[in-house]
């Protein structure tokens, strides 16, 4: 595998100006104790990209007010968003229609995946799937990659070179897909541990042990993967749980003698603290005690779920406080149909309300940005406009199509405003992505 040398970076101090939104926790726990929000903010950016002050622009310190300024007038200046579910060799099969989960599946993603066994196709992938991500506001992603370790590889690579966060893995599958995207579990387990001695916590990278989901690996392979997590546990973990019932019902032929889904990752030691499992639709009260007191989440991914027919993600239940599980948001390209973070919040609040509950506008964004990175252990860089944390900015324009002008007019407050830019904005609305303090402009941070 070949080095990547990081450029220089330039001195990247100045001032952010316009309404600043940052949280310091979940709204509906902490409620208005979580919202740091200021009408006229104001948020500087260091030498080396990170975080210096956010407030009041009344009053931003005296040793600020030299520096250069962008102005952004009334549009909102929250942390990038993150992605807590994606797949990089998706990235172009948006709308491939299947009858369920698994026939899509089959028809479509592992042939697709297939073809990531090739460098120059996986590098030129990973520049058009980055940059998609930051055009949406998106500075930071949990991304399955393929099951060749060049594809994971390519990525880590694109991401350094943008000064991205990202958080990947070669995803490990030995069994029912297609002959080109499938690896050998010792094998996977070799191709892993490379890829963390390279990457993991190499600048801003996180690897993440990525076993696809039970019906891809053998039992063989899931013990590599518990291996593997037992001997870097401060790697993240990501997989698939409870998806579709077809799903569950093939889990249950193949595992026959596991009482359910999540008992069989646990008996591979899969379910902990670093366990993020997409989906988690149709999970029992038992599952979620048990992932409840493992320290595990579940990634909500509405787009996909509507979109392929799985069902109604109920995030009461699984969050429920008696035992709750930790919830994320993602977008779950390409099963999901938009890179966008902002629809993406839209469809989880429909979803909501088709199960009878609520999500605030406010606990929506702090999911895509706080909450997210709290479940991928990155809070305490990303996620919010704390000093210390990369200036990873995303600014959002409430005003930034006829619709949404016209509905701002009637907005009393921050609430209001995100609510409205959830439910009928898009990638229209992102005025400008930051990465590490540095104005994204089409190809890589500037």
């Amino acid at each position: 595998m070949t080095e990547i040398a990081a450029a220089p970076v330039a001195d990247r101090s100045r001032v952010v100006i316009g309404r600043t939104l940052s949280f310091l926790g979940d709204p509906a726990i902490e409620a208005d104790a979580a919202v740091r929000y200021e009408e006229h903010g104001a948020v500087q950016i260091g030498p080396d990209g990170r975080i210096v002050w956010a407030g009041a622009l009344a009053d931003l310190p005296e040793d600020a007010r030299a520096l250069p300024r962008d102005e952004h007038g009334a549009k909102i200046i929250t942390a990038g968003f993150v992605d807590a579910h994606i797949h990089f060799p998706q990235y172009r099969m948006l709308a491939a229609p299947g009858r369920d989960l698994l026939d899509w599946l089959e028809r479509f993603t592992f042939p697709e995946e297939s073809q990531y066994a090739e460098r120059p196709h996986a590098e030129a992938a990973a520049e058009i799937f980055l940059d998609r991500l930051l055009a949406n506001g998106t500075t930071t992603a949990l991304a399955f990659s393929s099951s060749h370790l060049v594809a994971a590889d390519a990525l880590f690579a694109a991401a350094e070179r943008r000064g991205m966060a990202l958080a990947t893995g070669k995803t490990m599958m030995d069994r029912n897909a297609a002959p080109g995207c499938l690896d050998e579990a010792e094998a996977s387990g070799v191709d892993s541990r490379a890829l963390i001695a390279k990457w993991h916590r190499r600048g801003r990278a996180r690897y993440c042990i990525s076993p696809r989901f039970a019906i891809t690996s053998t039992e063989a392979q899931l013990a590599v993967a518990g291996e593997l997590l037992r001997d870097n546990p401060d790697c993240l973990m990501q997989t698939h749980l409870s998806e579709s019932l077809r799903e569950i019902e093939t889990v249950k032929a193949l595992f026959p003698n596991d009482p359910d889904y999540t008992a069989v990752y646990e008996r591979f030691g899969l379910v902990g603290p670093t366990g993020l499992f997409a989906h988690g639709i149709h999970l029992s009260e038992s599952e979620c005690a048990r992932l409840a007191e493992a320290g595990a989440a579940v990634v909500h991914c509405p787009t996909s779920n509507n979109f392929l027919g799985s069902g109604l993600f109920d995030i009461d239940h699984v969050g429920d406080p008696r035992r709750p599980v930790g919830v994320g948001l993602a977008t779950d390209v390409g099963g999901g149909t938009s890179y966008s973070m902002i629809e993406t919040m839209g469809e989880a609040y429909k979803v909501a309300m088709l199960k009878g509950r609520r999500l605030s506008a406010l606990r929506a964004f702090y999911l895509a940005t706080l909450g997210n990175a709290r479940l991928l252990r990155m809070a305490d860089e990303i996620g919010s406009l704390t000093p210390g944390r990369f200036a990873d900015l995303v600014v959002l324009d409430p005003e930034a199509t006829p619709v949404l002008a016209a509905r701002d007019a009637l907005s009393a407050s921050i609430e209001d405003r995100l609510f409205a830019m959830m439910i009928t904005g898009d990638d229209r609305c992102i005025a400008a992505t930051y990465v590490a303090g540095a104005v994204w402009r089409g190809t890589a941070a500037h």
